[in-house]
């Protein structure tokens, strides 16, 4: 992530609106720019960080945009791996045993008759090693001296440049105190960070459909680590890129502003997820209903129409977001969520029992696995259905119940208008 002196330069105010001067990934003087920055990076594998940095202030010379330059410099370093260097001496012990001799010269002093070089070679007598040795060795746990082991991603120059882009956003967060996003499809990936991040939230339906989330800011009052939660929060920002259709809008005041300013980003923006979206199905389970439903049961056999994650339920603090939901194809109102319990591990079962009692879902249907350590005790306090199953659910039974959780939570189901005979309809055109 950028650090706030590569992001605050480019920070453009517009009245009450703030926007961060990005760089076109199509410009050619940027792509030369990153291109060379890519090569002499890889070039400097094996290398001292510090001798990657003076590789690139030579590169800036004379150059103003020094700020940009850092900052795709930045991107490297951050996607990249720098480890200390290996000594067979502590450079913590070195140093200490060096520094107890007092401060020591080229020549001979008043208050200290050794010189550094005498000094050097006891230490180097001592510890059975040569001065060469002991000079490579003392400041060698420095990052400065970390050698750079792995230049990380095979980068393209656009790729760079749309990398930078997307942490001036995320740098930009720094200073929110909240913000406020709707997002209206594919929002899994962002419900998943959310709560990876441990950000805090609150969140309600659209009436459009989607759902409204409020984050606080690093900058609110409610948080008390600023730093360690900003980071938290530029990290979920990739994965709101992933959703279909979203917008953000976010309460900011950076160092210069002398009032809070607002901050837009949408759906619209140029800006990309490095994030992988995440597999159509969780597990091997999950596969196998859809697949069993669009063969037996499927949209010409039945009413329902099978929808993946379409739906989440909001649990305060957290949520829960069933697996699948059956939507009947006449009353999209009339709905009823399906979730899968399959995986055997106590804490997970733990939660998402926790979970379903929260959630007090009457149009909830979970499908359990009998081996599973839970019983029908364990969702007695529960308003959903259960339905055990021993090897796979039995679609037959699980549809059955479907209905009757339908009429049960809807009311008995309207009927279909008939689509007139074509005898009729030749009737009625003559």
């Amino acid at each position: 992530m950028l650090t706030a002196d590569l992001v605050k330069p480019l920070l453009r105010q517009r009245g009450t609106e703030l926007g961060v001067e990005m760089i076109a990934p199509h410009d050619t003087h940027w792509q030369q720019t990153a291109s060379d920055l890519i090569a002499l990076f890889r070039q400097r594998a094996g290398s001292t960080q510090h001798a990657w940095e003076d590789t690139v202030n030579a590169y800036e010379g004379e150059r103003t945009d020094y700020t940009v330059i850092r900052g795709l410099v930045k991107v490297l370093c951050d996607a990249a791996t720098f480890v200390p260097q290996e000594s067979p001496i502590v450079p913590a012990q070195l140093r200490e045993k060096l520094f107890t001799q007092g401060p020591a010269f080229a020549q001979p002093q008043l208050f200290q008759a050794k010189t550094r070089q005498e000094i050097m070679q006891e230490i180097a007598a001592e510890l059975g090693t040569t001065i060469e040795q002991i000079e490579q060795a003392i400041f060698a746990d420095r990052t400065a001296n970390y050698i750079l082991s792995d230049v990380g991603p095979s980068w393209t120059s656009e790729e760079l440049i749309m990398r930078y882009n997307l942490e001036l956003a995320r740098g930009v967060l720094y200073w929110a105190s909240e913000i406020i996003i709707e997002v209206a499809s594919n929002y899994k990936e962002l419900w998943h960070f959310i709560k990876l991040c441990k950000l805090m939230f609150w969140a309600e339906p659209i009436e459009d459909g989607g759902y409204r989330i409020t984050i606080d800011g690093p900058i609110s009052p409610f948080v008390s680590s600023t730093l360690r939660y900003g980071r938290q929060m530029a990290v979920f920002l990739p994965a709101l890129l992933l959703c279909e259709r979203w917008r953000l809008l976010a309460q900011v005041r950076p160092p210069q502003a002398q009032t809070t300013m607002i901050y837009r980003l949408d759906h619209n923006s140029a800006l990309r997820s490095h994030f992988k979206r995440a597999g159509m199905f969780d597990s091997q389970l999950e596969a196998d209903f859809a697949h069993e439903f669009e063969q037996k049961i499927g949209e010409k056999r039945g009413h329902w129409q099978l929808r993946r994650e379409s739906d989440v339920l909001l649990l305060g603090d957290t949520v829960m977001i069933p697996d699948f939901a059956l939507v009947d194809e006449q009353d999209e109102s009339r709905k009823i969520l399906i979730e899968l319990v399959g995986f055997w591990h106590p804490q997970y079962l733990r939660r998402k029992i926790e979970k379903v009692r929260a959630a007090n879902c009457s149009h909830l249907l979970l499908l359990v696995y009998k081996k599973l350590n839970v019983t029908e005790e364990d969702f007695k306090d529960t308003v959903s259905e259960v339905i055990f199953f021993q090897q796979k659910p039995v679609m037959k039974e699980v549809m059955e119940t479907v209905e009757n959780m339908a009429k049960r939570v809807y009311g008995p189901r309207p009927e279909a208008p008939r689509k007139p005979s074509k005898r009729r309809k030749k009737d009625a055109e003559q």
